[in-house]
C-alpha cells in the first residue's frame, strides 16, 4: 500500500490546471500595410482586401492601366462597356478612389453581417454610392459587385483593417453618413438582424462614432430591429 500512488481528488470548486492553447496561425494582418497618404501601396503581397480591391480601381504610381486591369475572364460576361467603367473609376484621384473602395466595402461588410447579400441590400448599397459617392449607376453597380465579391471570398478576415482604412479617409460626417447608408443597407429587407445590428455597432466603433450619436441614427431604425421586434410580440403575449 505504501508504494502506491496516491491520487489527488479535486473538490468541485476547483478549477483544473490551465493547459495553453496552441497559437492559431493567422498572418493576414501581418500581411496587410497601411496605405500611404499619398497613394495606394506598390508593394507587398496585394492580398489585402482594401489593396486588392484598389488594384482594380487606381492606376498605381509607374504602372500602366493595362498592367492593373483583370484579366479577361475575372470579371463574368466583361463587355467594352464595363471596361470603360473602368477607365473612368481609374481616372478618379487616387485618395478619391480609396475612399469609394473603402465605403463600399463597408456597406458589403454590414450587408453581409448574415452570410448573405440581397438584392434590394445591392440596390441600396449603389444608391449609396450614387448619392454620397458621386459616381453614376454604371459605375456604381460595379464597384459594388466587386465589393461584394471581396466581402464573400475574405469575409471578416480584414473588416477592421479596411475600416480602419476607411478612417483615416473619412471625414466625421462622411463617417456618420457611412454609418447611416449602413442601417439602411440592413433595412432593406425590412428587417435589421441581430448580426447585422451587431456588425453596424462593431464598424461604428471602429469609425469613432459616439454613443450619441450612434443613438440618434438608431433612433430612424429602431421598428425594424428583429430584436426589438421580437421583444415586443413576447411583450403582447
Amino acid at each position: 500500500m505504501g508504494d502506491t500512488p496516491r491520487v489527488r481528488l479535486r473538490t468541485p470548486f476547483e478549477r483544473p490546471p490551465r493547459v495553453p492553447a496552441p497559437p492559431i496561425p493567422y498572418s493576414a494582418p501581418c500581411e496587410y500595410q497601411s496605405l500611404p497618404v499619398d497613394g495606394p501601396r506598390t508593394g507587398g503581397s496585394g492580398q489585402g482586401l482594401m489593396a486588392g480591391f484598389l488594384d482594380r480601381l487606381v492606376r498605381r504610381p509607374g504602372v500602366s492601366p493595362a498592367d492593373v486591369a483583370p484579366p479577361p475572364d475575372e470579371i463574368a460576361g466583361e463587355t467594352e462597356t464595363v471596361r470603360r467603367i473602368v477607365a473612368r473609376l481609374r481616372a478618379l484621384p487616387p485618395d478619391r478612389a480609396r475612399f469609394l473602395a473603402g465605403f463600399a466595402y463597408v456597406l458589403a461588410r454590414a450587408a453581409h453581417a448574415d452570410l448573405d447579400i440581397s438584392d434590394a441590400e445591392s440596390v441600396v448599397m449603389e444608391s449609396a454610392l450614387v448619392d454620397l459617392g458621386g459616381l453614376d449607376a454604371a459605375q456604381a453597380v460595379l464597384v459594388v459587385e466587386m465589393a461584394k465579391l471581396q466581402s464573400r471570398t475574405m469575409f471578416g478576415t480584414e473588416d477592421f483593417l479596411v475600416t480602419r482604412e476607411f478612417k483615416e479617409l473619412a471625414t466625421d460626417e462622411e463617417k456618420v453618413a457611412v454609418v447611416r447608408s449602413c442601417f439602411a443597407v440592413g433595412a432593406a429587407d425590412d428587417e435589421i438582424s441581430n448580426d447585422e445590428a451587431e456588425t453596424i455597432n462593431e464598424i461604428a466603433k471602429e469609425l469613432g462614432i459616439d454613443r450619441p450619436t450612434l443613438n440618434s441614427i438608431r433612433e430612424a431604425y429602431v421598428d425594424q430591429f428583429a430584436l426589438i421586434r421580437a421583444a415586443r410580440r413576447l411583450a403582447r403575449r
